[in-house]
């Protein structure tokens, strides 16, 4: 029988977990239709990504993908020579990921689950990806998001985050009417100052908004993100 009783930190934050969309679900039942007209289900990498390859400012290594969905950056990390790893909390997404993996003839390990039980080795990925993921976070668990990136990525590694634009996309809403209205409104929206801040373990590298690219194109791009470049300082 599930209890209900607040015992520590990690009972008030699956508490209010359940205050808000059971996120497995509405996800799966999200990506059930790959005709929709969704911008990222393209099958092309984010513009950004292949312009960090293209300049060297990403290397072939270890790369751990946040909220992969249908794989695209993850089967272009491998083809550029990565160890991939990429979670979901979408079966239908990871389904669909594998069938592109698949295809492409590229070997990556997909992880069904939530990234706050993802448990992973300190200083052991080269690069940390997220493309739309960051957005969906509730606040009360961007301090796990963060606290997951600053022990899983290496001394040097380098953090990538693509995530709604506050006065383009994405809600404005405060944190704490999240909870009140219980819903993020479909994702939150940041400012770059925003970003900075709740990044700050963090030397931001660059801050822009992402590309427009119209497609069909080799690259994906949508002028309502911003794509933010960190890298986690080496320790003296």
């Amino acid at each position: 029988m599930k209890t209900e009783t607040i015992h520590n930190t990690e009972d008030v934050l699956k508490m209010l977990d359940s205050m808000l969309r059971d996120e497995a679900a509405f996800w799966d039942s999200f990506y059930e239709d790959r005709k929709k007209e969704i911008p990222f289900f393209v099958n092309a990498p984010d513009e950004n990504l292949v312009e960090y390859f293209e300049k060297g400012w990403a290397k072939p290594g270890r790369v751990l993908e946040l909220g992969c969905g249908p794989g695209r950056n993850s089967v272009y990390f491998a083809e550029q020579g990565c160890e991939v790893d990429a979670i979901d909390l979408s079966k239908e997404a990871l389904q669909w990921a594998k069938e592109r993996a698949e295809e492409k003839q590229v070997e990556i390990n997909f992880m069904n689950g939530s990234l706050y039980e993802l448990e992973v080795e300190e200083a052991s990925y080269d690069i940390i990806y997220d493309s739309g993921c960051f957005h969906h976070i509730p606040p009360h668990r961007r301090m796990t998001f963060v606290n997951l990136i600053q022990k899983a990525l290496k001394p040097g590694g380098l953090f990538v985050i693509t995530c709604f634009a506050a006065g383009d996309m994405g809600s404005e809403i405060s944190d704490w009417e999240v909870y009140r209205q219980g819903s993020m409104k479909g994702g939150l929206g940041y400012t770059d100052e925003k970003l900075k801040e709740t990044f700050n373990a963090f030397k931001p590298l660059e801050m822009r908004k992402m590309k427009d690219i119209q497609q069909p194109a080799d690259t994906f791009g949508v002028p309502f993100l911003w794509v933010g470049l960190f890298q986690k300082e080496d320790e003296a």
